[in-house]
């Protein structure tokens, strides 16, 4: 048996096909979706990228684990967690990944055999290098039972799809630097705008079109589904599809200037926790099953160990989605808590009706302390219930401090020690920023239009 684990960074459910999206970005995809099985309603408990991850391998939530923030320099996974890959090796497996987290967090190099690091000269990764490094590891392994993680990092910013595959998400006669278009506005004027200044906006030039930016995304999903299509040709060639369990999972979504964030993955709204989630396995799961109950990334770990036949770890946050998958349950989680520190913190929980949110530090937002959101009448989360409906938020409060207290067991939450310690991660980023031009946090927060020419933006009333 072969075992595929692809992680597709930054792809949000609701910009694929088979999740009903209405742009051709995931041919491919879609069509493994109908050669397997796909998680309607599959959440990341822990975002950002960090968090996510070890979330997947060690089948437990950052609470759990004490890994709660992207980027911190006092997060540490302890040695004695059960661990994905090294479970794996340990069973017989042989285990690579194709990948670079390494370079986060040291544990994401644990348990392989094979480390086929992908960092290069910049931080984005194009998918054909991904594929280019795994299918000659996949030849020389073809006759093994395997466990190959591939980490694609398309559709991450910068957005940069090759030029081909923009047409057909953009009108062509229009044109994506009209002065006269002022919805990048918000963006350029976003507390946030430093840090993405650098990483993102100095890459695509002075764009002035936010709908071409959208388009963008959308083009790296169709260039990323062709890569999972070339891959997938090649498990054909070698003869060995039908013996290989392919799980597809996006780590968090994105926002496209929802929730007033521009191109980036915080926030526990929607469009940044709902991602997709695949299972093809042929011949062991049947064609075109589709589950619409709650599941989360700590489910994939007692999947996987499963369908292996190997014994689950103990006090995993995670159950084994099969019961789902043979239609032998109904319900599998009635509520998924959530977790971000990175740009902002706060925590919430999502069940089949409503969205709970608590705030305790906005970063660059403007959040209030708590949000509630109908999601089944709401799916855009526009309207916040709190003040309408204080009984459920009252309930939401209690449930949530009860689950971080069940968690803690007396132990420190590990955010409010982040908090304390160190702050938000990405704030620092932007101060890193801020101080090479003489100003401080609060000053740029308080007004960061009036500044906004020091970072050489050009408004709509300059040449382009």
């Amino acid at each position: 048996m072969k075992i595929i684990f692809i992680s597709l960074d930054t792809l949000r459910a609701k910009n694929l096909g088979c999740y009903g999206y209405k742009h051709p970005t995931s041919p491919y995809i879609d069509q493994i979706a109908k050669q397997g099985v796909l998680f309607e309603k599959a959440y990341a408990s822990d975002i950002p990228t960090e968090v996510a991850h070890t979330c997947l391998f060690t089948g437990k939530v950052g609470l759990t684990t004490g890994v709660v923030s992207h980027g911190s320099q006092s997060s540490n996974l302890q040695k004695d967690y059960e661990w994905l890959p090294t479970i794996l090796r340990k069973t017989g497996y042989t285990t690579a990944a194709v990948d670079n987290l390494y370079h986060l967090k040291e544990w994401f190099a644990r348990g392989y055999q094979y480390y086929i690091n992908t960092i290069g000269k910049t931080r984005w990764i194009d998918g054909q290098t991904i594929n280019n490094l795994a299918k000659p590891w996949i030849n020389e392994h073809k006759d093994e039972d395997f466990f190959l993680f591939l980490h694609y990092w398309d559709p991450h910013t910068p957005y940069l799809p090759p030029k081909e595959y923009i047409p057909e998400f953009y009108d062509s006669t229009k044109n994506p630097y009209d002065l006269t278009n002022k919805s990048m506005e918000p963006a350029y004027n976003h507390p946030a705008y430093p840090f993405f200044k650098y990483h993102h906006f100095d890459l695509l030039g002075n764009i002035t079109d936010s709908n071409y930016v959208n388009a963008l995304y959308d083009a790296e999903i169709r260039y990323l589904d062709d890569m999972i299509k070339d891959l997938d040709d090649y498990l054909c060639e070698l003869g060995i599809k039908d013996d290989t369990m392919l799980i597809l999972f996006g780590d968090h979504g994105e926002s496209l200037t929802e929730h007033d964030i521009y191109w980036d993955h915080c926030g526990l709204y929607e469009a940044t926790v709902h991602v997709p989630m695949i299972i093809r396995w042929p011949r062991k799961i049947p064609e075109g099953i589709r589950v619409n109950r709650l599941v989360q990334h700590a489910d994939l770990m007692p999947t996987i160990l499963e369908a292996i036949g190997h014994e689950l770890p103990d006090n995993l946050d995670g159950k084994s989605l099969w019961p789902l998958i043979h239609g032998e349950h109904e319900e599998h989680h009635s509520q998924i808590f959530l977790s971000e520190c990175a740009w902002q913190a706060s925590r919430g929980i999502r069940t089949e009706q409503y969205k709970y949110i608590e705030t305790y530090d906005p970063g660059p937002f403007s959040r209030p302390p708590t949000e509630l959101y109908d999601v089944i009448n709401d799916p855009n989360e526009e309207n916040n219930l709190s003040h309408l409906l204080p009984g459920q938020v009252d309930r939401f409060k209690k449930k949530l401090n009860e689950w971080v207290e069940s968690k803690l067991d007396d132990r420190e939450d590990p955010m409010s020690v982040v908090l304390r310690e160190e702050g938000l991660p990405f704030r620092r980023r932007i101060e890193k920023v801020l101080s090479e031009y003489g100003m401080t946090w609060d000053e740029w927060k308080a007004n960061p239009i009036r500044q906004k020419i020091d970072f050489g933006v050009k408004t709509n009333s300059s040449s382009k």
